[in-house]
């Protein structure tokens, strides 16, 4: 079983033309004329078009490998799209007898390579399931189908006067069900929650084709979650089909503010205090000297460029203020002072669209490592990181910000950037900074995922942050999905 991982993965890497040839010596799977008896025809795809486009999601090395013309993993057998839950059980129920491997997916928004294929695997798209099943307002609840996109989502929700909380950058391009199988995090998290926080009640087709429904209850107290058994597990262990999640009145009051400190322990400070005092802002995003500039910060007249923090607080018009007020007062004893506000309203304009493209369209490589640490170590392990890249690979950009914060620590969000060069030249590189990055994180008593997940990227630490825990995920796995049909090879379980 192949469990690449950055340059591991270089030499298995297959041509699109290679692929197109042997996917055109290759004749249709015997069991497509049998599946075509379950479903419609326009929902079962085996041309090359539709197996290419399915190979990949946004994984930064996937779309380096394929600007070459060349594949991440493998080629999917065929891409299945059911309309409903109940054919997404009969197609599970249908690759268990035929013993086909099966990859569920979204949108292919992710970055970690979730949803790449390394044995000719059938993908399993939700495309289908978009539906709006009920809004709530009592309960402040709503259920929707998994394959929901997220904006759309959004919308529906703000059209009747609520929120949904959870702003991850790829709103637009996310789905529902993506973000509980990745365990993501929006931008408002330090107000609303992550995902975990988010939802209440979920629907699953197991790995035998059974449908497991845990019911929406405002807490429950029966055991272990078996919610978070699926949160997370990024298709490993079932296919998420429906959710219900919590909802939230859209605020009466928004205050943005930018705050400049004199340099990155100032500010810091002032993010842990403002957490730490109980305040709740819906925005607290901390910038190093290279992202503030990014954001349009200038450097004063002589001086040390500062670093800015965009907040927001928002509610009831009486709550915010007063939590502003109180944020204002923490910042003040951290040498903060209010900044020009262009910075807050560039990235508001900007926050929902992909920054990569243009610079890996122009050749070069652009990656991202969102890792989180407690507050005692992670302004520390920010100097030692980037100091370990750059001592190493000068040639590389790395910046950070620091985008969900919590009484006890935060998430810090790496920007590594390498200009345009040579595949055989740039890939070592990018794989040396994933690897130091990892090593100083692990060393240093952090997590190495925040929001992204593992996908297979991350397959080779993953067992050493959990470790005991990565045993009980292997036997879990080994429980619900004996034969190791979905998706194996992700979040370092091996087929094998």
């Amino acid at each position: 079983m192949l469990n690449p991982t950055g340059s591991q993965a270089v030499a298995q890497a297959q041509t699109l033309d290679d692929a197109r040839r042997t996917a055109e010596q290759t004749s249709t799977p015997s069991w497509i004329e049998a599946l075509q008896a379950l479903l419609p025809a326009e929902c079962i795809r085996s041309d090359f078009q539709s197996r290419a486009e399915h190979s990949r999601d946004r994984l930064p090395f996937g779309r380096f490998r394929h600007r070459s013309k060349k594949l991440a993993g493998d080629l999917p057998c065929a891409v299945v799209e059911p309309k409903t839950s109940d054919d997404m059980q009969r197609v599970v129920r249908f690759a268990n007898q035929h013993d086909i491997q099966i990859i569920p997916y979204g949108s292919g928004s992710g970055v970690l390579g979730g949803v790449v294929p390394f044995q000719n695997d059938m993908i399993i798209s939700a495309r289908h399931l978009d539906q709006i099943i009920e809004i709530d307002e009592t309960n402040r609840v709503a259920r929707v189908e998994a394959g929901l996109n997220g904006m759309a989502f959004e919308t529906a929700l703000r059209d009747r006067g609520f929120t949904c909380g959870h702003y991850p950058q790829s709103l637009s391009m996310s789905t529902v069900g993506g973000w509980a199988a990745c365990r993501g995090s929006g931008q408002a998290s330090s107000r609303y929650g992550n995902i975990e926080n988010l939802i209440v009640g979920m629907k699953v087709v197991l790995p035998d084709g059974e449908l497991l429904e845990v019911r929406p209850v405002p807490r429950r107290s029966v055991g272990p979650s078996i919610l978070e058994m699926f949160i997370g597990s990024e298709g490993l262990l079932g296919i998420i089909v429906e959710l219900t999640l919590r909802i939230w009145r859209l605020p009466e009051h928004e205050i943005d503010t930018v705050i400049s400190f004199p340099d990155l322990d100032h500010g810091l400070a002032a993010v842990r205090d403002i957490m730490q005092a109980e305040l709740r802002p819906a925005l607290a995003r901390l910038y190093d000297e290279a992202e503030s500039i990014k954001w349009g910060l200038e450097a004063p007249p002589g001086g040390a460029i500062p670093v800015i923090c965009m907040l927001s607080f928002s509610g009831l018009e009486g709550v915010a203020k007063a939590e502003a007020a109180a944020a204002m007062e923490i910042c003040a004893r951290h040498g903060g002072t209010v900044s020009d506000q262009e910075p807050m309203r560039h990235w508001k304009s900007k926050r929902f669209e992909s920054h990569s493209d243009a610079f890996v369209d122009a050749g070069g490589f652009y990656d991202t490592i969102e890792i989180a640490a407690p507050w005692s170590t992670v302004g520390e392990m920010y100097r030692q990181m980037t100091t370990s890249v750059r001592d190493h690979q000068p040639v590389v950009q790395l910046s950070a910000h620091w985008s969900h914060a919590y009484t006890d620590g935060a998430c810090m969000y790496l920007t590594c950037k390498i200009p345009a060069m040579s595949d055989d030249e740039a890939l070592p590189i990018h794989a040396d900074v994933w690897e130091r990055v990892m090593r100083l994180c692990l060393d240093m008593g952090g997590t190495i995922s925040h929001h992204h997940g593992i996908g297979c990227f991350r397959n080779r630490w993953i067992a050493e942050e959990l470790n005991h825990g990565h045993r009980m995920l292997e036997g879990l796995k080994q429980v619900l999905d004996p034969r190791m049909l979905f998706n194996a090879g992700k979040l370092g379980i091996k087929a094998d």
